[in-house]
C-alpha cells in the first residue's frame, strides 16, 4: 500500500502548470493544486486500489487532487455519517464537491439522510452537495424503487429559487437525474415538477423548470 507521501509525490509528478492555471476558466479555486487532470487522477487510483486510510491520510493535505483521489481509493462501506459531514464541511469547490458525491458519498448506504440535512444547509457547495448527491444516486443506485426519488421532488422545489449558480446547477441536475431513471412514473414525476418550475414567478425557479423540460425531452442527463 501506497503511503500518503508516495501518493502526493506522484500527483506532483503529474502536475501541469499551464493546467493549474487554466482550472480558473472552469470555476474551480483551489489553493493548494498540482495541475493534475481528473483521467490521470483516475488512472492513479486504479493503480492504487481501495484503501481508507489513505484516503483519511490525503484528504488531510488540503491538496485539491489529493481530494479528488481520497473519493476513489476510499471504501464506501468504510465511510461514516461523521466522515461525510467533516469532508462536506470542508467543501470549497464544484469539483471536489461532486466528485466526493459522485465517486464515494452515493455509493453508501448514508446518502438519503445526507441529501434531506445537507439541501437545507446555508453554505453554497453544503447546499450544492445535498443536489449533487441526489442527483448521483440516483443516475447511480439503479436497485432503489421509485419512492425515495417521489418523495425527494420536494426538496428540488423548495431548493429551485436559489439563484446562486452553483446551488441552481445543483438541483436542475437533481430534477434530470431522477426523471432520466427507467421508471415511466418518475419521468412523468419530474416532467410534471419542471413544468410547474417552469410556470413559475421567480426567475430562478423558471429557469430550472425550463431547461429540465429541455434535457429531459431530449434525453439528456449529463450534470
Amino acid at each position: 500500500m501506497a503511503s500518503v507521501a508516495e501518493a502526493l509525490q506522484q500527483l506532483e509528478a503529474l502536475g501541469d502548470e499551464a493546467y493549474r492555471a487554466g482550472m480558473a476558466r472552469y470555476a474551480i479555486t483551489a489553493p493548494k493544486a498540482f495541475g493534475v487532470a481528473v483521467g490521470k487522477i483516475r488512472t492513479l487510483s486504479k493503480r492504487l486500489g481501495r484503501d481508507h486510510a489513505l484516503a483519511q491520510a490525503l484528504w488531510e493535505t488540503g491538496w485539491y487532487e489529493a481530494r479528488l483521489l481520497a473519493a476513489m481509493v476510499d471504501d464506501p462501506e468504510w465511510v461514516t455519517p461523521e466522515q461525510m459531514d467533516a469532508w462536506r464541511a470542508d467543501f470549497d469547490n464544484w469539483a471536489v464537491t461532486d466528485t466526493l458525491c459522485f465517486d464515494l458519498f452515493d455509493r453508501t448506504p448514508h446518502a438519503p439522510a445526507k441529501i434531506d440535512a445537507w439541501v437545507t444547509l446555508e453554505g453554497e457547495f453544503d447546499k450544492r452537495a445535498g443536489f449533487v448527491l441526489l442527483a448521483s444516486v440516483a443516475l447511480h443506485r439503479k436497485e432503489l424503487p421509485d419512492a425515495p426519488f417521489l418523495e425527494r421532488l420536494s426538496l428540488i422545489e423548495a431548493g429551485s429559487t436559489d439563484p446562486r449558480n452553483f446551488v441552481k446547477k445543483g438541483v436542475n441536475w437533481a430534477l434530470r437525474a431522477i426523471g432520466s431513471r427507467k421508471s415511466p412514473v418518475l419521468r412523468a414525476a419530474a416532467l410534471d415538477c419542471a413544468a410547474r418550475l417552469a410556470a413559475s414567478t421567480d426567475r430562478t425557479a423558471r429557469w430550472n423548470g425550463k431547461d429540465a423540460l429541455r434535457q429531459l425531452n431530449r434525453g439528456n442527463q449529463k450534470g
